[in-house]
């Protein structure tokens, strides 16, 4: 074996575990689409006006005084006005206990929060009425961890710990989410074989999940708690720290000297002269869940700096908006009506140019309402923002509210 050759396409895999990456190689991609040198879709900046014009819209409906909180999973559990987790989290005075708590919550909602599509509905008791998509998906996974589906301690709910994680069911989750053939959800399979190897990645490595309790994905806070060392943490470093040890959870796809790059996929047109040739990072829902962990480690007095560290999200929300808006356009018009595979080119190509056109556009919103990035990072712009926008317009072009491009994914990538 050729152990330079080893470390080389280990520190090259390194390489593409950052948000840097993702937002380096979209970037490559944007370059090449203005130079209409791309196969799958044509960019039209001049519609990058109307998606900000939309944006602005929805946000000032939402947030009319634009104070706006990230766009994180805490969001999904507000319903009627009503915090769902602050009242079972209430009475909790130790504040390292409850972030350990909101991570293991953070960690497995996010996981389990891959598309619904445009069928399923979970029937919130509490609130009287059936609610679907993303929103749904929170709801029905936040009543399964305060009913003690993930912890593996009687009398002790709100916890999850990798034993009960392990040999979690595809039952159990069937049931907490009211799933069946008259309410299908997709990738259910697929969802509860990432939560079990979300146990089976945590149970062995106590030095990063269990310092301070039984092996947990909760214990990542100790972690971060080290490495912040009593000052700040970066948010790209929790990113880092999220792909480097949650890595192995990923069902696998690519891999580079031995290490899993989970959200990462291959384009003809993303060419460099190493083993990272052809291959471009995204990495949403490690993401996703990144922006979710910055409130409980703000929660327990750790502060998150450099929030714009992390990218946009790749998935069918933000990227729908600039497909609807006219902004990105696709060379064939029939791709529009056939379905596609996650690792096609043309959906690899579609959600790079997402991740690139959302710093476009979020500059656009900054410079309309006069505020800098510190004062309006992206995570903030999401939330607004470019989520809901591309929601709307979905919904205001095609009934049932479905993307413009319809991607198969086995419920691990968005």
């Amino acid at each position: 074996m050729n152990t330079e050759s080893v470390t080389s396409d280990t520190e090259a895999a390194l390489s593409l575990l950052c948000a840097a990456a993702v937002r380096e190689r979209a970037n490559l991609l944007l370059h090449k689409g203005l130079d209409d040198e791309l196969p799958h879709f044509r960019i039209d900046l001049t519609r990058l006006e109307d998606a900000a014009d939309l944006t602005l819209k929805v946000t000032a409906a939402a947030y009319p005084d634009f104070v706006i909180p990230f766009h994180s999973r805490w969001r999904h559990f507000v319903l009627d006005g009503r915090d769902r987790w602050a009242s079972l989290a209430g009475g909790w005075r130790d504040r390292a206990a409850r972030a350990r708590a909101e991570f293991d919550l953070a960690i497995v909602s996010v996981l389990l929060d891959a598309g619904a599509g445009a069928d399923w509905r979970f029937r919130d008791a509490a609130a009287g009425r059936e609610i679907g998509r993303s929103e749904g998906l929170a709801l029905a996974s936040l009543a399964m961890f305060a009913g003690g589906a993930f912890s593996g301690r009687p009398g002790d709910p709100l916890r999850a710990d990798a034993c009960a994680l392990e040999r979690l069911s595809d039952a159990t989750l069937r049931a907490g989410f009211q799933a069946g053939d008259a309410n299908p959800l997709p990738g259910l399979a697929g969802r509860a074989d990432l939560l079990r190897r979300l146990g089976r990645t945590v149970a062995p490595a106590p030095a990063i999940f269990g310092t301070m309790d039984e092996p947990r994905p909760g214990g990542l806070f100790d972690h971060f708690v080290r490495l912040a060392a009593g000052g700040p943490i970066e948010a790209a470093t929790i990113l880092r720290e999220l792909l480097i040890h949650l890595g192995p959870i990923w069902p696998s796809r690519i891999t580079l000297g031995s290490i899993p790059l989970g959200d990462c996929w291959q384009h003809p047109a993303l060419r460099t002269d190493d083993a990272t040739d052809r291959l471009v990072p995204l990495h949403k829902l490690s993401q996703w869940l990144a922006y979710s962990l910055i409130e409980p480690m703000e929660r327990a007095g750790i502060a998150v700096t450099a929030i714009d560290g992390l990218t946009g999200l790749a998935e069918y929300r933000n990227g729908g908006l600039f497909i609807d808006s006219g902004t990105l356009v696709l060379r064939n018009a029939e791709d529009a009506r056939r379905r596609h595979d996650v690792s096609a080119p043309l959906v690899v190509e579609w959600r790079a140019l997402t991740v690139a056109l959302l710093d476009r556009l979020a500059a656009l919103v900054r410079a309309r309402l006069r505020r800098d990035a510190h004062e309006l990072p992206l995570a903030r712009i999401l939330q607004g923002g470019t989520w809901a926008a591309g929601r709307a317009l979905a919904r205001q072009l095609r009934p049932d509210g479905t993307p413009p491009v319809a991607v198969i994914s086995d419920a691990t990538v968005f």
